[in-house]
């Protein structure tokens, strides 16, 4: 007003000053309004970051990132993109349970290039912001019905090393533009890519930790675990759980004719056939040595006995040929039990110990009774 004053040399009147007062006021309360929305969009990021870093399996991980990112952001789509060569990540994680049809945003892509950016050899590759192009980000937003208008790709990279991209999407054209800055989205990006590397790794480790390494199936560590689990699910739903205890036969006489190197094919083998028969659901182990184990979901004792005379027949209906040409004839015994056979009055432990010995008898007595069969128990 000093300014006004001076240049016109009148002073202002009673109305121009509680205009220019009220002008203040409403300037004010639009700034205070955005600094308590700018705190309460960061509160709910740091929130989240620290949601994220807790998560202690991947399906947590990713099903937090899902659920949460979109309401604290006001996004109307988000998916995640990952760099999974050979399928690595994937078949791991469908091993450990993670049923990827809960999360219908998470994609796996070959390698880098599939991704939607820009590759410039040896300079990492930048946030894409701005208007949805359906040839270019369509393999990142396959979402039928859905018209988005602007995008944000953001990279995610861990040690320059690009593993995938964060996909933001808006109905609103003008969300994602070229003019935005990118500090926020690349800071957000980071912290994702920490966490998703980390519990890749963990799971990674899981796996390794619950696997046979020769055979490539789970060991006994992990059914012993899983089979608790199953026990005290089946009881409290009300479904059927059977146990397969498959020996191959003969097998001291394998290692003794082609060797140790020619009976570990023989497992891999044996195992690759015993799988053919079995769903997603199921679990196959190796017990070491020779002897094999498979726990079947939802599967009462007719059932499982059907599925274990399968085996059989898969594994005696060719010959197995060795790397070095040699071709050996293979049968197994295999003996069967269910938890329909075990008191209800047992603890999940006591349970299981009994399931297992119950199929460790059937195939003592498949063996007894000339190999090459399945037995189920009879109590």
């Amino acid at each position: 007003m000093e300014i006004t004053q001076k240049i016109t040399g009148k002073q202002p009147t009673q109305a121009e000053l509680a205009a220019e007062n009220q002008s203040l006021r409403a300037r004010l309360a639009y700034l205070i309004e955005q600094a308590e929305r700018n705190h309460s969009i960061m509160t709910r990021h740091q929130a989240f970051d620290l949601e994220i870093v807790g998560a202690a399996s991947f399906p947590e991980l990713i099903g937090t990132i899902f659920r949460t990112l979109p309401v604290i952001s006001d996004l109307d789509a988000v998916t995640l993109a990952l760099v999974d060569v050979g399928d690595d990540i994937r078949t791991v994680m469908e091993k450990l349970g993670v049923d990827f049809a809960d999360f219908p945003d998470l994609l796996f892509v070959p390698d880098v290039e599939s991704l939607a950016f820009d590759l410039d050899p040896g300079l990492a590759p930048k946030p894409y912001l701005g208007m949805f192009d359906a040839q270019k980000h369509g393999r990142q937003f396959a979402l039928p019905g859905m018209r988005l208008q602007s995008v944000g790709i953001v990279p995610l990279l861990r040690n320059k090393r690009l593993i995938g991209s964060l996909n933001l999407g808006s109905l609103d054209p003008t969300r994602f533009s070229p003019s935005l800055g990118t500090d926020f989205v690349e800071h957000m990006a980071s912290i994702i890519a920490i966490c998703l590397e980390n519990v890749i790794s963990n799971e990674m480790l899981k796996y390794m930790g619950l696997t046979d390494a020769l055979t490539g199936v789970f060991n006994r560590r992990y059914v012993d675990r899983r089979l608790l689990e199953e026990i005290a699910r089946a009881r409290r739903q009300s479904y059927p759980v059977s146990f397969m205890y498959i020996d191959i036969d003969h097998f001291k006489r394998v290692n003794d004719t082609v060797g140790h190197g020619g009976g570990d094919e023989v497992l891999r083998e044996v195992a690759n056939r015993i799988k053919a028969e079995l769903r997603l659901s199921d679990a196959l182990a190796r017990f070491g040595g020779e002897e094999f184990v498979v726990l079947l979901i939802d599967a009462d004792l007719e059932s499982a006995t059907y599925v274990g005379e399968r085996i059989r027949a898969g594994i005696a209906a060719s010959m197995i040929e060795l790397s070095h040409g040699v071709k050996v004839s293979i049968t197994a015994s295999v003996g069967v039990s269910s938890l329909a056979q075990v008191p209800d009055g047992s603890t999940p432990e006591e349970q299981a110990t009994q399931l297992i010995e119950q199929a460790d008898e059937a195939l003592y007595q498949a063996k007894e009774g000339g190999r090459n069969r399945v037995i189920r128990y009879a109590a």
